[in-house]
C-alpha cells in the first residue's frame, strides 16, 4: 500500500519519486519495538552498566570500547526519540561522570573511528535534542552544558591521531601510564578518514571552533581530490581502501561499498544534506562514485537476475561478487541522495538494491541476512577466473535464493533495516514497513539470550546456531531506532521527502541538526 499526495512537478515522470508521501504510523508496532529496547537496557543497566557491553547471557560485561559506557552513551538519541525519560536520565548522569583521559584497564586501544561515531556522535546529539526540540528531557542546563564539555574534551584527546606529516590520521591510539600515544600504524582506511568529518565539523559548528572542522577535513582532502588516481582512483569516483599516512597516498586499487569503505561514501551525501553550501564538492564526488557504481559494479545473479547487488573491486579490471550485511546501507543511502537531488533514476536504482537486501532475510531459515554473501554474475561468461559457481553443497540454495552464504553470523547489525526506513521515507510504501517489522520480529525472536540480546552463529540454522553471548551498543543506538521511526509518527528528525530535512543521522544513526538551509 502507498499513501501519498502527488507533487505535479513530478506527474509524468517515468518513475515518480514522492514529493511528500502521506506517512502512516503503527503504534503497536513502535511500542513493541520500544519494549525490546527497555528490556535491552534493564539487562544492560542491571548487569553491565557503567561498562560498555552486556554479555547476556552469562550478565556479564564488555569493556571493548574503553569502559567509558559504550552502550549507554549510544543509546541516548534512541531514548530520547522515544520518549524514555528515566532511561534519558540514567545516560545523562552518566555522560556527567565519563573521564576521557583514562582507560578502563585492559581496554587501551582506542580507535579514532569508532569512539567518534559512537561517544562523540551520541554526546552531540543528545546535544541538539536537549539543548532543542526535547528540551523538556533535560532535567537542568547545566547538565545539557557538561554533554558538550565532554564532547570537547573527548575531541581535544583523540586530536592528537591527527598529528602526522600528511595530516592523513592514525586510527589507533593508546592510554599508558604517561597518557595517550598514537599507534604504530603506516596506512589508514578511507571509512576511518572519512567517517569523522561530519562529527567534528558538527562540534566546530556549535563551539565555534574550527579546529575540529579543520583537522577532520584536511584529512578528507586526500579522499576526495586523489593524489594518485593510478592507483588510487579505479573508476571514477570510487576510490581504494589504504592510504599511506605519510603522503597521504593511496596504496591499494580495491574498494566497493564494504566494510572499511562505506561510510566514506556514505557521507559524501551526508555532508551536503548537514550544509550544502560549504560541502559542495563531496556531493559532487558522491555523484561519480554512484554513477560509476551503477556503470561497473551493479550485479545480478544468474538463478535470480532481477535482484542487483554492487561488486567489489581490485583494480578497474577486476570485479569480486561478494557482499555484505554491512553494504546493505548503500540502497538506503543512494535513496537518500536521490530525494536529495531530485534525481529519479538514484532512488529507483536504491530501491533495487534494498529488495535484493531484502532477499537476503527472506531465504534463511531465521529471516535474518548473513554477514557475508556470494554470488555468480550474469553477464560475465560462467567459467570466468573471478565468476565461478556456488559450492556444491551451497548450489540448491543458491538457485532459490539468488546468493550463497560466506559467513552465516549476525552481530546486531542495522543496514538493512536501515535502508528499509530510507526506502518507506523516500515512498510511503507501506511495504517496507511490513519488511522492517518482519525483520524486527526474527531478530527479536532468534537474538533473544538471557537478560537482552545476542549475536547469533548462523542465521540459516534454526534458532540461529547458537549465541555470542555479546549485546553491541550500535543496537541500541541503529537497529532499535531504525526499526522504532519506521513505525512511529513523524517528527522533525525523521527524513523526509520533501526538501525540509533538519536533521541528518551519522553512521551510528545519531541525529545531528543541519546547519545549513534545510533541503
Amino acid at each position: 500500500m502507498v499513501n501519498f499526495r502527488w507533487s505535479s512537478a513530478v506527474l509524468g515522470c517515468a518513475y515518480q519519486v514522492l514529493a511528500q508521501p502521506a506517512y502512516v504510523s503503527h503504534p503497536d508496532r513502535a511500542d513493541a519495538v520500544k519494549a525490546t529496547f527497555q528490556r535491552s537496557w534493564d539487562g544492560y543497566y542491571q548487569y553491565a552498566f557503567p561498562n560498555d557491553t552486556l554479555r547476556p547471557i552469562s550478565k556479564g560485561y564488555s569493556n571493548d570500547r574503553n569502559g567509558w559506557g559504550a552502550s549507554a552513551v549510544d543509546a541516548i538519541s534512541t531514548a530520547l526519540v522515544m520518549g524514555k525519560g528515566d532511561v534519558i536520565t540514567q545516560i545523562v548522569d552518566h555522560i556527567q561522570t565519563i573521564n576521557f583521559n583514562a582507560t578502563a584497564p585492559g581496554s587501551e586501544s582506542v580507535s579514532l573511528f569508532e569512539t567518534t561515531i559512537r561517544y562523540l556522535g551520541g554526546l552531540l546529539s543528545a546535544y541538539d535534542f536537549l539543548s532543542g526540540p526535547l528540551n523538556e528531557y533535560a532535567t537542568d542546563q547545566a547538565s545539557v552544558d557538561k554533554i558538550l564539555e565532554q564532547a570537547i574534551s573527548l575531541a581535544d584527546t583523540l586530536s592528537i591521531a591527527f598529528d602526522t606529516p600528511s595530516g592523513v590520521p592514525i586510527n589507533t591510539l593508546v592510554y599508558g601510564a604517561d597518557g595517550y600515544h598514537v599507534g604504530s600504524d603506516t596506512t589508514n582506511g578511507i571509512a576511518t578518514i572519512g567517517t569523522l568529518v561530519l562529527e567534528w565539523t558538527h562540534l566546530s559548528d556549535i563551539t565555534g571552533n574550527d579546529k575540529y572542522a579543520k583537522v577532520t577535513q584536511i584529512a578528507e582532502d586526500y579522499l576526495l581530490n586523489v593524489r594518485n588516481p593510478d592507483v588510487g582512483e579505479p573508476f571514477p569516483g570510487l576510490i581504494g581502501t589504504d592510504v599511506n599516512i605519510t603522503d597521504g597516498n593511496f596504496v591499494d586499487s580495491s574498494g566497493g561499498w564494504n566494510g572499511g569503505t562505506d561510510s566514506f561514501y556514505e557521507y559524501l551525501i551526508k555532508m551536503y544534506v548537514y550544509d550544502q553550501d560549504r560541502f559542495a564538492l563531496y556531493k559532487d564526488r558522491w555523484i561519480a562514485a554512484v554513477d560509476s557504481s551503477i556503470k561497473y559494479l551493479a550485479s545480478h545473479p544468474t538463478s535470480r537476475p532481477e535482484l542487483t547487488f554492487l561488486a567489489a573491486y581490485d583494480g578497474p579490471n577486476k570485479l569480486s561478487f561478494v557482499s555484505t550485511h554491512l553494504a546493505c546501507f548503500d540502497g538506503g543511502n543512494i535513496i537518500l541522495g536521490g530525494l536529495t537531488l531530485n534525481n529519479d533514476d538514484y532512488v529507483k536504482f536504491g530501491l533495487d538494491l534494498v529488495e535484493a537486501c531484502h532477499a537476503t532475510y527472506t531465504a534463511t531459515a531465521t529471516g535474518i541476512g548473513p554477514e557475508v554473501f556470494y554470488w555468480q554474475d550474469s553477464k560475465l561468461p560462467a567459467n570466468a577466473s573471478n565468476n565461478g559457481p556456488p559450492p556444491s553443497d551451497s548450489q540448491s540454495f543458491y538457485a532459490e535464493a539468488g546468493f550463497w552464504i560466506g559467513a552465516g553470523s549476525y552481530v546486531l547489525r542495522p543496514e538493512v533495516i536501515e535502508s528499509f526506513y530510507y526506502a518507506y521515507r523516500a515512498t510511503g510504501d507501506t511495504k517496507y514497513q511490513d519488511w522492517a517489522w518482519d525483520a524486527f520480529l526474527a531478530v527479536n525472536q532468534t537474538c533473544s539470550a538471557g537478560v537482552g540480546y545476542s549475536s547469533i552463529q548462523n542465521v540459516n540454522a534454526v534458532g540461529g546456531g547458537g549465541f555470542d553471548d555479546f549485546q553491541e551498543s550500535f543496537w541500541f543506538a541503529e537497529v532499535l531506532k531504525y526499526s522504532y521511526l519506521i513505525q512511529a509518527e513523524d517528527a522533525p528528525w525523521q527524513v523526509n521527502a520533501a526538501h525540509d530535512n533538519t536533521w541528518v543521522f551519522n553512521t551510528e544513526a545519531h541525529p545531528f541538526a543541519v546547519k545549513g538551509t534545510p533541503i
